[in-house]
């Protein structure tokens, strides 16, 4: 395996840190951090320029607040220098990660996305008649920095860039010597760089007829259930003593003329539907938009700008039907329908 040269004088290159600075400015303009930066950019770059190259820039310093999304998730969010930091290194870092992927690994790769692993899943349903479905249990607290390392180790051969990547994955833990940040953008690319050798193993390995990961959300095929539990018996293996990480249970098996549930959408062979927690948000994301309309905080023009985020949710489901049924049984009221 040939190891990438790419190295810090790279990352801090002028252009490549204007770069990351507009990327990570980019929606977030208004914002006091992003303000101040800006003031000074010439200064904050070359600040952070000088700090990269002598191995001193500061890392680890994140706001932290908690969502639901559908369930409880810690957030850990990079302050403003971090964020640019992070994007100059996946710049130059993400790329040669994406190389060591599968195809059909979906997250964080420009082109695929979730609704392009769903429309490969709805594929494979068509094809082959069995599948197994499996999750790994708190897949991000549970990734271990030196296993990480090791793997960084086979791409990169420069050791200020792997001291610097080191620095960052230490820098934060939910027991030593684990876990990644939610919340950064390094951590969704070393993340999905983590199971990249289980995916070989079930291609290469194990012969299944069709796989589809989205981050930790693995789905494949096979033409019998025997051969979809053979291949389990090899994942758990795998993640258990090589990742040292647990797949939840239980464990899903299934005909794949039954359908699976599969990032936010329930996938049949000839139809694609909303799973319960896209139709929660849309119901939720009318009645916040509609509250607010009433309460004067909005125009009609916001107002139809959140409709249309609402809508967007089940854009790509067969969902008309459900949404007339929503519209139905909790109609618009009569201001707004004047607009």
């Amino acid at each position: 395996m040939k190891r990438s040269r790419v190295g810090l004088d790279v990352i801090a290159d002028w252009h490549n840190l204007a770069t990351a600075f507009h990327r990570a400015a980019q929606g977030k303009g208004d914002r006091n951090e992003v303000r101040q930066f800006r003031a000074d950019l010439h200064g904050e770059l070359a600040r952070l320029r000088a700090a990269v190259l002598d191995g001193s820039v500061e890392v680890g310093r994140m706001y932290r607040f908690r969502i639901r999304d559908p369930k409880p998730r810690i957030i850990h969010a990079p302050c403003f220098p971090e964020r640019v930091l992070h994007h100059a290194l996946m710049a130059h870092v993400g790329p040669v990660l994406d190389r060591a992927l599968v195809e059909d690994t979906y997250a964080c790769r420009v082109g695929k996305g979730a609704l392009a692993a769903v429309q490969r899943a709805q594929h494979h349903l068509r094809r082959f008649p069995w599948y197994a479905k499996i999750d790994i249990r708190a897949y991000f607290p549970n990734i271990d920095h030196q296993l990480l390392l090791a793997l960084l180790e086979r791409r990169f051969k420069d050791r200020d860039l792997l001291a610097l990547l080191a620095r960052i994955i230490e820098a934060h833990h939910t027991e030593p010597g684990k876990g990644l940040p939610i919340g950064a953008l390094t951590s969704q690319h070393f993340a999905n760089y983590y199971l990249a050798g289980l995916d070989r193993l079930l291609l290469e390995g194990c012969r299944v007829r069709g796989l589809v990961r989205y981050m930790d959300d693995l789905v494949w095929w096979g033409d019998d259930k025997a051969a979809v539990r053979n291949a389990l018996d090899e994942a758990r293996g795998y993640t258990r003593d090589r990742l040292q990480l647990t797949i939840k249970t239980p464990i899903q098996v299934g005909r794949s003329s039954a359908g699976l549930a599969f990032c936010g959408y329930r996938i049949l062979p000839g139809q694609l539907l909303l799973s319960r927690r896209r139709k929660r948000r849309y119901a939720e994301r009318r009645r916040d938009w509609e509250n607010a309309y009433a309460a004067g905080l909005i125009d009609a023009r916001t107002l139809q700008a959140g409709y249309a985020a609402a809508c967007a949710i089940t854009a790509h489901a067969d969902a008309a039907a459900w949404r007339r049924e929503q519209l139905r049984r909790r109609p618009l009221d009569r201001s707004l329908c004047d607009l």
